[in-house]
């Protein structure tokens, strides 16, 4: 369904010199540097499939999304989405997308959510019984009818996402494409989208592109992820197989007797040099260790070869956990060469 063969995107920025002087000398004398956002990105999504696209701010993830849906034309490769290359095949390519981006509307400013509807049934050609049954279910998930009559431009932001939300779906796309969809949503409603997407994913079969920084979005959607660090990709394939790639993983354990906790920390630390021992809230210590130093069963042994244990559990890595190792990768000097905007 989605195709990107070494796919890459530069901008030109101008440098400005500090100072008065320096902002004059521009106007005589302009310098620019080169910076590249996408570098050679190359993944194919399936048909049916429900992504997430993840990356710290300034992975490049936005940007790709934008030449994925025709906004803007690669520096050089080619993507195709539907068979279609988005940025020389717009008109069509919009029939078979629908986008949400956090920051930009598709809604009519001056105009209510029920005229801008009228107005995208009339330019996707919805036919009648798709339009009122999208309408039944924006009703019925999303409370869409309590927008009323106001301008777009005076609704609240969760209340814009509502309507912005349902105008990607309303004409049945094959593929969605949303960028921090849920945005100034509350629980419920957030929960209403995650039915809203998986119910279209299930019964018409469209392909879902996620990004977020919100991990139960990610969680609740998606089965596989694609994750971008300084515009490259770094790993693609499910979200078990992206937990699995943690640096470091934990156990938990209780004992009996033996030493004080505080002490058993110290005991631990000593005997795996590069761990990390913790008492938690409960009462249990946690050992943090790196992956590639040890394994759950090499930290058991030890364990068992130690104390009186009367618990012991390892815990998989969390998806947040995982993230946040890959965001703290991803940290660049500011202005560095071929960093990502």
């Amino acid at each position: 369904m989605i195709v990107a063969e070494n796919l890459v995107k530069e901008f030109r920025i101008a440098e400005r010199k500090p100072g008065l002087i320096g902002s004059l000398s521009t106007l005589f004398t302009r310098r620019h540097r080169l910076v590249r956002a996408v570098d050679g990105v190359s993944f194919e999504i399936p048909a049916g499939s429900k992504t997430a696209y993840i990356g710290a701010n300034g992975a490049g993830k936005s940007t790709t999304i934008k030449m994925l849906t025709g906004i803007m034309t690669p520096t050089s490769g080619r993507c195709l989405v539907a068979g279609l290359e988005p940025y020389r095949e717009r008109q069509r390519n919009a029939r078979t997308i629908g986008v949400v981006f956090g920051q930009r509307s598709q809604l009519w400013w001056d105009l209510s959510v029920p005229d801008s509807f009228r107005i995208l049934r009339r330019i996707y050609d919805i036919p009648a019984p798709v339009y009122r049954r999208n309408l039944d279910l924006y009703r019925e998930l999303l409370d869409i009818d309590a927008l009323g009559t106001t301008p777009v431009r005076q609704l609240s932001l969760g209340q814009r996402m509502r309507a912005e939300i349902a105008a990607s779906l309303l004409h049945d796309p094959a593929v969605v494409f949303w960028d921090e969809p849920t945005i100034g949503l509350d629980m419920v409603l957030k929960e209403a989208v995650r039915v809203l997407i998986n119910r279209a994913n299930r019964e018409l079969g469209t392909t879902v592109v996620l990004t977020s920084h919100d991990i139960a979005d990610i969680a609740a959607i998606c089965h596989s992820a694609l994750v971008v660090d300084q515009g490259r990709v770094v790993h693609q394939g499910s979200i078990q197989e992206l937990l699995r790639t943690a640096d470091r993983r934990s156990v938990l354990f209780d004992h009996r007797d033996g030493p004080a906790p505080e002490a058993a920390c110290a005991r631990v630390e000593q005997g795996l040099p590069g761990v990390r021992a913790t008492l938690t809230d409960g009462g249990r210590i946690r050992i943090d260790y790196p992956a590639d130093r040890f394994t759950s069963r090499q930290v058991l042994a030890f364990l068992l070869d130690r104390f009186d244990l009367a618990d012991c559990y390892a815990p998989e890595p969390g998806l947040e956990d995982v993230l946040r190792e890959i965001y703290g990768r991803s940290r660049v000097p500011a202005g560095a060469e071929g960093g990502a905007v």
